[in-house]
């Protein structure tokens, strides 16, 4: 069933080279199968917008990753019959089309169509306020206490001063509200920018300057160079010829390099005529305004003709028009129905688990809160029952409740006070919901994401590219910290996605080995003599090739070497420019840049292109090219072809794609030498880590052409089965091809990629690389070596290869009975343990095992073994496999320790030295593990609700998962599985827009600035320059804000439990009265004043270790996997740790006040006194916790902590003291007047705090 996936490489250069004669080769179904995954990425493909649905494939049952899609379903589209079909027919807009006509503003009008305004804004001034306070009263927490605030205005309910509550609640509110208003602002501010930006009008024959926000449908408007256009629109004419425009797409999909859109020939020939522009009068019937960037299917109706438009006459809001004088062009779409503007939603909103967490335990302190005021509310019945009456001068109910004096009704009145009593309760004890948790919350994460977005060792420099980290949401922070599973694309992302021409094989041979006099091959370096290419005038000095052959091959002129060059100059979509005289490439992939570049250096120049021509130069003899005709590249067809006329009138079509696509369509006549050569040069350039393409062309007859052209016309204006009727014309067209060869292009890896995926995986992560590269298993297995995704350690690496449901399930379920003993044989035993740093990773260790068993069934899984020693590390990628090192783990709390005894560590291991950037071995310390490898066919099978349990509790339980030739949607799928059904928070890294469906559909979408555009940086949550700061953000960052956040909330809710239950526990003392045992001013500042800032100092600056620490030993990121450090079980032990330190407050001042007097005989027993005692003692008892916790002391902490020691004293000074008691006595703290001094001056006040 399965095969050994083996890549052996012949010994020789002459061995390699001529393994066309007298060699045993594979058969050709299975070399095509072995190659069925090379990477084809010629033009860029359709790729997705950060809010843009994948097409076409329905979503497997239970797998529902939440991607946005957006429909413009507004007034004034015409139905249709049949509606507009997109690509293998699914409906692109339901039914709806829409119908507008040139310079005919009467006839649009009746459509109502959106005007070209636009709103990014929420608020004005005279809606600000009641709409701002109406969103942050739709928070429960907000509301909760608005309602306290109200009760508290009721004075037989209430015994604290409104402004307890109102204080804090308008501080919260007001902070929420400054952020809004100022966020709001610069909306208004871009807004205004934008609808106020000028655009010339065709109007009457004239052009009138008119702002964007004028613009309608159905108008001609004229841009000029390095203008934004101002709307969709349909190119009409423009300054260059045959009506061609260049634009930049960068606000859109981030991609600097220029694009070329043109009008249709009928209208180009009217150029800047306003005469003829203005009587333009063809109608434009499209489909309904969407998100798809890439696609457009509409029709012009004019002079009795029906011409098609495609996304090549569409010219989108937000490019720039470059090098271009003018364009006209017809609005087709305005304002919020534009492209750019329906690709603005918003991305649904992220919460962490901490978060969900906290809902829960807020809820269930509300039920605490609750429980407390019904037992407060039964005593009070029962002391009324039995005692009130003799305390009615202290408690006059008479004034309160109608009829208190009838004895008859005294059950009644009982009942209505306990009523009361337990609204005054509510009241009392609401500080159990800490109202300022949220706020401080945000304030602790704002900080976090400012760390991230201000760390020099994340800032990214390259030439002219400058990428520091940004963390785009700020919400997310802590579970960086917690992530078990990461998902990376490969290509930019693992790999630089910086192209170039390595290999080649033509007709059976193979170019592109360094090679010395001997036949031996050299291994390339710096020094390595590269082919001298200075005698081509358009030679790039930055081109390296090692190969002479090629070049003499080149010279000599044979048919197939020329072919193969005039191929690569000639089938593709790259512009040429000129930079200071200098021809320069403008590619949409790099793929195709390296390839044209390399036809180039060999002398094959691609010089110009019109939409009818393409010019090129062969050793300075300039040759014209009628272009007929382009079959585009798509995810689909995986191949690209054009089809040219050369000036003997000889049709040629010129192919090139992935290997699997283009072999199969050759002609039967076809060399099986030629076949089975081209296939073992395609396996050994895999081997090696090479991107490859085949090569083929075919000559066409003209009368052929001509009637498959007719027909390609007829289909290509068809309304709504276009792409099925091209697809399967250029399929027609792309039979019996001629096979040339093939092209190996090397991708390298990223600086810092094996280090970094090294110490992730020490670090507990399991990473999956889901790649869409066309690749057969070796090269994905090899350049998994590479990047240490697979390490030597590793026993196992399991292949999915299946080509149809059946064969997967029965590959997995021999996987799944193989598997038990590959994983018994990786849990071996850790070598002793000798410093605490070792010994305190152990009992995490052992912690998270005892965790694993009890989730863990008994199952009895296998494998099939391929041996690891048949795969070797890519040197050419990675050029050292560094050594492996032990994982460690500093002891937590004692920070001298951590340094000293990880030094100590270092020392004892030579293998692993000081410097951080020494890698990991991602196993290291617990032996080996598995590897998982799969293709996309197989997966697409695995992902079935059959299959898909199955499949994900054996790739859960491997070390590393490759998943090679997915889609868009299948990565997404990948990623969606996981998240749903395994309890762990999941990662998703990429750059390109193929990868931003599962940005999207992680816990945490990460984004790289790369070669590919931004569409994965804008949608993501956290953006990085390169992968390699991926380990940083993760075990630095993450594990900083973790711990930080778990702690602060420990913390948070153990100073207000022990604030508020002093509280109950007075009202044993004062018949469940709800009377307060702290003055109103202490009570309203304690959390906003005395014990904030430092709280928030610990939340934002703590740290347990240093960076390097935390790097040197990843195992310390452990217990933010398993959520060890705030969970039910430390949130119980917070409020216990509360409770008791509320009855020690309370109970050791009121034992020590009892009855107590001055030694000249005044009583001390009193209300003031025991009050500013327990609040004292309350103070310093949170503060010393607080010093305790607090394992990095900065100077603002200092600052924060010393502060609030004496803010407290010196408020208390100032209002019980400095103020006169005749404005003391207008309060209700006029009681305490003087109790400040005269309480410190007590012996049972310094006897109380020295207890404490």
């Amino acid at each position: 069933m399965y095969k050994k996936a083996k890549a052996t490489l012949p010994g020789t250069a002459t061995e390699r080279r001529n393994v066309t004669i007298n060699k045993v080769v594979p058969t050709k179904r299975d070399s095509l199968k072995a190659q069925k995954n090379v990477r084809f990425a010629v033009v860029a493909p359709a790729r997705d917008t950060p809010s843009a649905t994948l097409p076409g494939t329905p979503q497997e049952k239970g797998i529902n990753p939440q991607f946005s899609s957006t429909s413009a379903t507004g007034e004034g589209k015409k139905k249709s019959g049949k509606g507009w079909r997109g690509k293998n027919g699914e409906s692109i807009q339901g039914k709806e089309e829409r119908h507008l006509k040139a310079n005919d503003s009467a006839y649009n009008a009746q459509f109502k169509y959106t005007d070209n305004y636009i709103k990014t804004s929420k608020y004005n001034l005279l809606t600000f306020l009641p709409q701002n306070l109406f969103e942050q009263f739709t928070r429960i927490a907000n509301f909760y206490f608005l309602v306290l605030m109200i009760l508290q205005f009721i004075p037989v309910i209430s015994s604290i001063s409104w402004y307890t509550t109102a204080i804090p609640l308008i501080f919260v509110l007001a902070v929420s509200a400054a952020k809004d208003g100022y966020d709001d602002v610069q909306r208004h501010i871009s807004d205004r920018q934008v609808n106020n930006r000028k655009s010339y009008v065709v109007r009457g024959g004239r052009l009138v300057e008119e702002p964007w926000h004028n613009v309608k449908v159905g108008d001609v408007i004229r841009m000029m160079s390095n203008q934004f256009v101002a709307a969709d629109l349909f190119v009409v004419s423009s300054s260059e010829p045959h009506g061609i425009c260049y634009i930049e797409t960068k606000e859109l999909d981030g991609e600097t390099n220029l694009k070329t859109r043109g009008a249709i020939p009928e209208t180009a020939e009217m150029g800047d005529d306003l005469d003829q522009i203005s009587a333009f009068n063809g109608e434009i019937v499209c489909e309904a305004p969407n998100n798809k960037l890439d696609r457009f299917q509409g029709q012009l109706i004019w002079q009795q003709k029906t011409f098609p438009i495609t996304n090549d006459q569409i010219l989108l809001r937000g490019c720039i028009l470059k090098n271009t004088r003018w364009c006209y062009g017809v609005v087709v779409f305005a304002g919020k129905d534009t492209k750019l503007m329906m690709n603005s939603g918003k991305t649904k909103f992220k919460r962490t688990s901490l978060d969900r967490f906290l809902n829960v335990l807020i809820l269930g302190i509300v039920l605490l809160l609750l429980a407390m005021c019904l037992i407060c509310t039964i005593l009070c019945g029962v002391w009324e029952w039995t005692t009130g009456r003799f305390f009615t001068i202290y408690l006059p109910w008479d004034s309160t409740i109608p009829g208190w004096d009838d004895q008859d009704k005294g059950g009644k009145q009982i009942s209505v006070i306990s009523f009361l009593m337990f609204f005054s309760y509510i009241i009392l004890l609401n500080t159990l919901v800490p109202i300022s948790l949220y706020v401080s919350v945000e304030v602790i994460r704002f900080i976090h994401s400012f760390w991230i977005n201000n760390d020099k060792e994340m800032f990214y420099e390259n030439g002219e590219n400058s990428v520091s980290a940004r963390a785009q949401s700020t919400t997310l922070n802590e579970e960086l910290g917690q992530v078990q599973y990461v998902f990376s694309d490969k290509t930019g992302t693992l790999t630089r996605n910086i192209m170039t021409f390595n290999k080649c094989t033509i007709n059976g041979v193979r170019y592109g080995d360094a090679i010395d006099s001997r036949g031996n091959y050299l291994d390339i370096t710096e020094t390595t003599p590269s082919v001298d290419f200075s005698w081509n005038s358009d030679y790039e000095p930055e081109f390296k090739f090692y190969d002479w052959n090629l070049l003499d091959a080149c010279r000599k002129g044979t048919f197939e070497v020329t072919e193969f060059f005039r191929l690569l100059a000639l089938c593709h979509t790259v512009m040429p420019e000129r930079d200071n005289g200098r021809l320069v490439y403008q590619a949409q992939s790099p793929d195709e840049a390296a390839l044209t570049s390399a036809a180039r250096n060999f002398g094959f120049v691609f010089r110009s292109r019109t939409p009818q021509s393409i010019t090129i130069s062969l050793n300075g003899v300039e040759e014209v090219y009628e272009l007929l005709c382009i079959l585009d590249f798509n995810n689909d067809r995986k191949r690209m072809s054009v089809i040219t006329r050369n000036s003997q009138n000889k049709i040629r079509l010129y192919c090139k794609g992935a290997d699997m696509m283009v072999m199969a369509r050759l002609s039967p006549s076809t060399s099986p030498l030629l076949l089975d050569a081209t296939n073992q040069h395609l396996a050994d350039f895999a081997a090696i880590g090479l991107r490859t393409l085949c090569l083929a062309y075919k000559d066409i007859d003209n009368a052929a052409f001509d009637d498959w052209m007719n027909r390609q016309r007829e289909a290509a204006v068809d309304m709504y089965n276009r792409d099925e009727k091209l697809d399967a014309l250029y399929e027609e067209m792309e039979r019996n091809l001629t096979l040339l060869g093939a092209t190996a292009i090397e991708d390298k890896l990223q600086d810092g990629v094996p280090e970094a995926i090294a110490r992730l995986a020490a670090a507990n992560i399991k990473i999956w690389v889901l790649t869409g590269d066309k690749t057969v298993r070796n090269y994905s297995i090899n350049i998994a070596y590479s990047c240490h995704l697979l390490t030597d350690d590793m026993s196992e690496i399991m292949v999915i290869d299946g080509h149809s449901e059946q064969e997967v399930d029965v590959q997995l379920r021999d996987t799944w009975r193989a598997f038990d003993a590959a994983l018994a044989a990786t849990r071996t035993a850790r070598f002793g343990c000798t410093t605490a740093v070792e010994r305190y990773i152990d009992e995490i260790i052992n912690y998270v095992r005892e965790i694993e068993k009890i989730k863990d069934e008994k199952k009895n899984l296998s494998t099939s073994i391929i041996d690891r020693r048949e795969y070797r590390p890519i040197e050419h990628l990675s050029k050292a496999r560094p050594p492996t090192a032990s994982a460690r783990m500093p002891e937590r709390f004692d920070i001298e320790t951590i340094h000293e005894e990880g030094e100590y560590a270092n020392n004892q291991n030579g293998t692993q030295s000081a410097n951080r950037g020494a890698p990991l071995s991602p196993n290291s310390g617990e032996g080996g593990g598995v590897a998982l490898v799969i293709n996309g066919d197989s997966l697409g099978f695995a992902l079935t609700d059959r299959l898909a349990a199955t499949f994900l509790e054996i790739a859960c339980k491997c070390q590393a998962v490759i998943c090679c030739r997915v889609t868009p949607l299948q990565k997404a799928q990948v990623v969606d599985l996981v998240k749903r059904n395994k309890k762990a928070v999941t990662l998703s890294i990429g750059d390109g827009a193929n990868d931003v469906s599962m940005i999207k559909t992680a816990h945490i979408g990460v984004g790289i600035s790369g070669q590919e555009g931004m569409q994965a940086v804008l949608a993501s949550d956290y953006s990085i320059g390169q992968f390699k700061y991926l380990e940083r953000l993760l075990l630095v960052h993450g594990r900083w804000s973790y711990i930080r956040m778990c702690k602060f909330l420990s913390y948070f809710f153990y100073k207000n439990f022990s604030f508020t239950l002093t509280h109950f526990w007075y009202s044993f003392f004062c018949g469940y009265s709800a009377q307060t045992v702290f003055d109103a001013i202490l009570i309203a500042c304690y959390n906003l004043f005395f014990t904030a800032l430092p709280v928030l100092a610990m939340g934002a600056l703590d740290q347990d270790v240093d960076a390097d620490t935390s790097l040197r030993f990843p195992k310390l990121y452990l217990p933010g996997q398993y959520n060890l450090f705030f969970n039910m079980r430390i949130f119980i032990y917070s409020v216990l740790q509360g409770m008791i330190s509320s009855l020690v407050i309370f109970f050791v001042p009121y034992g020590t006040f009892i009855e107590a007097i001055d030694p000249n005989g005044r009583d001390l027993n009193d209300y003031p006194a025991l009050a500013f005692t327990a609040f004292t003692a309350l103070f310093i008892v949170v503060t010393i916790q607080i010093c305790l916790d607090t394992y990095y002391w900065t100077a603002i902490t200092h600052i924060v902590l010393w502060g609030s020691i004496f803010f407290y004293f010196a408020l208390c000074f100032i209002f019980y003291e400095a103020l006169p008691f005749s404005f003391l006595s207008k309060t209700a703290s006029a009681i305490s007047y003087n109790v400040a001094f005269r309480t410190m001056a007590t012996t049972q006040f310094w006897f109380s705090i020295l207890m404490l």
